[in-house]
């Protein structure tokens, strides 16, 4: 079994454009919610509770990796190599 977890952060003025962005798209606006505003307000508390998750949970055999998603497409390409290099490093161990 392999374990990639992964933490996509971006920072509060990118969330803001993305959610501003969300509610003129017709089709995106279900994403967006009233919840997502005001938890917006706590940006520092959820900052620091992301800090202790990772500090808490993060193993040798399942580390957090964790992802700046300003850009979409880079965070997906980091996402997509470290799954690969996951699978990669579990295969030759099986190989063994």
């Amino acid at each position: 079994m392999v374990v990639v977890k992964f933490w996509l952060a971006i920072d509060q003025q990118t969330q803001l454009e993305r959610f501003e962005e969300r509610e003129q798209i017709p089709f995106k606006r279900y994403k967006i919610t009233e919840d997502d505003w005001r938890n917006r307000e706590k940006w520092d508390v959820y900052t620091e509770a992301v800090g202790d998750m990772v500090d808490r949970t993060s193993t040798e055999i399942a580390p957090w990796t964790l992802v700046e998603a300003n850009d979409k497409r880079w965070a997906r390409v980091k996402v997509l190599r470290t799954i690969n290099e996951a699978l990669e490093a579990a295969f030759a161990k099986h190989k063994k």
